[in-house]
């Protein structure tokens, strides 16, 4: 068997949660590998609607697998809360959830880390989501992060203290009263507290040697889907750099994030929105600041499901979409948000660049000097949230569908007419 992925290929919010939600019922096994709290993924259905940050999508398939791969860093506060808010939908995620050993933990001294940091910048902030992913990363790489099989190692809160004292001796060069920062509202004594109080709780939740036990499955005929978080244009190596996340959000990040090798990935499947948007400082080409952008954004609903902040829109960007397609390998292409558009009468779609007085068509290493060059094209101008098939689309629509197809060399297998599960059309 191979293994699936599912992946964003522009600045996240792309709509990964729900489609992952739409192919769970395909797969036995569904792993998330990269990414941590910064990370929101919404799923709708029945009325109800939930907000994951670190539990895969397919939990509420209670007959599917779960797993948090070593790739992704856990807040046991943030997982708890997101354990919490289940369980009061009669969701049981102990039921079918499995973590990795070696998934990096985040510390409540890496988010004060993180706010200072972003604090010392000024105006050149790059927009961190304050969970403390970059300094968490950081001492994963720097070889002096806790991981969740060190919970239960006798030597577990010296290890803990050891690190937090490490923190605030960089904290304490800063020129700041750490009481003036919060942690989701709590002073660092307080969120601390909290932190060990879900620990306990996180500890029970089975932990496994996950590359082993994905590699057994693959190997038991067992189908997987590894689901990514944020989105290609914030890879740490490939992204609008330094405005990115600080892991790989490309496929490659797959390998490293589950411990399969290259050979056994299947399907690659990339998700776009019909437009695009960002959260955050960094460059975006096509961003607008004007009507046709406010009324994205309304009709859009693009208010980020991890900060809450204003999402910046823009017209959909072809030459950065083949560049995730180029890098990522992807075989389908899967479209969200067709419905935002309704209501425009002509579209936009940037097809190269102009950058230095030259036409480009690929993203250069001055990616924040570049303009895009536009191609209008006939917009839809009607209602398609309630259509249940592609036969419904009306003709502006499978044009838009067809000219990204060709752009790209993709085909686009799943178009997203709204947020709920039952507004997906399979091509």
């Amino acid at each position: 068997m191979k293994i699936d992925v599912l992946l964003g290929l522009q600045w996240g919010d792309e709509g990964k949660g729900k489609i992952v939600d739409v192919l769970t019922p395909n797969y036995d096994i569904i792993a998330r590998f990269q990414g941590g709290p910064n990370a929101g993924h919404t799923i709708e259905f029945d009325g109800k609607k939930f907000v994951l940050h670190t539990i895969p999508s397919g939990i509420f398939n209670p007959d599917k697998v779960n797993v948090i791969g070593n790739g992704v860093i856990i807040d046991p506060y943030v997982l708890n809360k997101e354990i919490d808010q289940l369980k009061a939908e009669d969701i049981h995620p102990e039921n079918n959830l499995l973590i990795s050993k070696k998934a990096h933990l985040i510390l409540p001294s890496h988010r004060m880390l993180d706010a200072v940091y972003e604090a010392s910048k000024g105006k050149l902030k790059i927009g961190s989501t304050l969970k403390g992913i970059g300094p968490t990363y950081t001492d994963k790489v720097a070889r002096q992060g806790i991981r969740i099989g060190d919970i239960n190692n006798n030597d577990f809160k010296s290890k803990y203290g050891q690190l937090k004292e490490k923190h605030f001796r960089i904290i304490n060069t800063y020129p700041y009263d750490i009481g003036e920062f919060k942690i989701d509202g709590f002073s660092f004594e307080d969120y601390e507290q909290q932190w060990f109080s879900a620990l306990e709780v996180v500890s029970k939740i089975k932990q496994i040697d996950s590359e082993h036990f994905i590699n057994q499955s693959l190997k038991q005929g067992k189908s997987i889907l590894a689901e990514g978080a944020q989105g290609t244009l914030l890879d740490i190596d490939f992204g609008s750099y330094p405005f990115v996340t600080s892991s790989n959000t490309i496929c490659a990040g797959v390998c490293s994030g589950l411990g399969v090798a290259p050979s056994t990935v299947g399907k690659v499947f990339g998700i776009f929105k019909a437009y695009c948007t960002r959260v955050g400082s960094g460059p975006f080409p096509t961003e607008l600041e004007d009507e046709d952008g406010q009324m994205m954004r309304d009709e859009g609903h693009e208010y980020g499901s991890t900060t809450g902040r204003p999402r910046r829109c823009g017209w959909l960007d072809l030459v950065a979409l083949k560049y995730a397609v180029m890098l990522n390998g992807v075989t389908d292409l899967v479209m969200t948000k067709g419905d935002v558009l309704s209501n425009f009468k002509t579209l936009k779609v940037s097809t190269e660049y102009q950058v230095n007085g030259k036409t480009i068509d690929y993203i250069p290493f001055e990616d924040q000097l570049v303009r895009p060059v536009y191609k209008n094209v006939p917009g839809w101008n009607c209602a398609v949230d309630q259509m249940n098939h592609e036969d419904e689309f009306p003709e502006a629509l499978s044009d838009y569908v067809k000219f990204v197809e060709e752009e790209t060399g993709v085909p686009i297998s799943i178009v997203s007419l709204g947020p709920d599960r039952k507004q997906t059309i399979l091509r």
